[in-house]
């Protein structure tokens, strides 16, 4: 096992495109680590600087407290899987799994066996003479784990390796991957646009925008409390209600809706007086919002559109004074469109963040 440390790290590309921007982290040993953010964010040259694929302007990296920032990738003891997992074509499974151990000058009859009992584990052992043309993308995918694994490193690294599976298959490489992660011990880091495999596979995430960490945190902490309206309106699998809001005189006010903080009990950290007055923004989960329900704030409207999730249904609502706001309500349970309702999200479920877009806590 081993941790990463990174400090100040700075990746300029030619024509002054700032790729990362001065970034520090730890990733601490055995940890499941996921890289999160929309394309173009930098998260997938983090990864390929950690692997020493792309050379830093600036800062250093460590490895189990080694200094490898300058370092070629063979020397740094990291295994890589690629996006398109990168087998070669002419090899066999067991060759491409040994590949790794044959450019270490491996002994043949060591690699083979290695290669074997590496195949072996991840259920490869009638597959070990075909070529990547004759198997499926799971199958692809295992063989390009397995080719990491023969080398036994001590990081793993990840380039979105579900993203050409089909949704059934990636859910089963999904709970697959966590549990090879976990038996393993081995320190993983997971590049990843899709927050849903993020909170499901990783012990740590960190969001990021522009090359920059935006939070970093627990799959549990960054889905209840993001840090900013940018992490709130990047997690969750429908959109997080944001709506535009004011302070004044403790008072809390969301278009025609509003509560006094000696009413707010824990709706949100403005109620512990953090800020008194000015624009806000009011955010909650449309999970944590209930049609007809009771609570300090509530919103009229009228039913605009359903959408089915399957044991759920995503109920949208136009209020009176033209915001829109979604609740998530169990199938069976929704309304008609047209029909007048009130949604009411649940107290200490409500998120207020400032004019800068941050998180007011107590």
């Amino acid at each position: 096992m081993a941790s990463i440390h990174i400090d100040g790290l700075t990746k300029v590309y030619p024509g002054g495109v700032t790729a990362i921007d001065g970034l520090d982290l730890t990733i601490e040993d055995g940890s499941f680590f996921a890289l999160l953010g929309p394309s173009g964010c930098g998260k997938t040259t983090l990864l390929r600087t950690i692997a020493g694929l792309e050379a830093v302007s600036a800062g250093t990296i460590h490895i189990a407290e080694r200094d490898v920032t300058v370092l070629p990738p063979g020397d740094r003891n990291v295994a890589m899987v690629f996006q398109d997992y990168a087998l070669f074509p002419h090899m066999s499974v067991n060759e491409n799994i040994a590949y790794p151990l044959r450019i270490k000058k491996t002994g043949r009859s060591e690699r083979t066996l290695k290669a074997t009992e590496t195949g072996t584990a991840l259920g490869l052992e009638a597959l070990m003479e075909r070529r990547p043309a004759e198997l499926s993308g799971g199958q692809q995918q295992r063989v390009a784990l397995a080719r990491a694994m023969a080398c036994q490193p001590s990081v793993f690294l990840l380039d979105e390796p579900l993203s050409n599976l089909d949704a059934r298959l990636r859910l089963e490489a999904r709970s697959f991957l966590k549990r090879l992660q976990r038996e393993l011990g081995v320190t993983t880091v997971f590049v990843t646009h899709d927050q849903s495999e993020a909170l499901a596979m990783a012990d740590q995430i960190a969001v990021m925008e522009k090359g920059r960490i935006r939070q970093l945190g627990t799959p549990s902490e960054i889905f209840r409390s993001p840090s900013n309206t940018f992490v709130a309106n990047f997690i969750g699998s429908t959109p997080m209600n944001l709506l535009p809001g004011v302070l004044r005189g403790g008072t809390l006010r969301v278009g025609s809706a509003s509560v006094g903080r000696e009413a707010a009990g824990e709706l949100a950290a403005w109620s512990a007086g953090a800020v008194d007055s000015g624009e806000v923004t009011v955010a909650f989960r449309p999970e944590y919002a209930r049609v007809d329900g009771d609570g300090p704030l509530r919103f009229t409207g009228t039913v605009e559109t359903l959408e089915n999730l399957g044991a759920s249904v995503l109920v949208t609502v136009r209020t009176g004074d033209d915001q829109r706001v979604q609740a998530v309500v169990p199938e069976g349970e929704e309304v008609d469109v047209g029909a007048g309702v009130h949604v009411a999200p649940v107290p200490g479920r409500i998120l207020v963040y400032d004019a800068r877009g941050e998180l007011l806590r107590p």
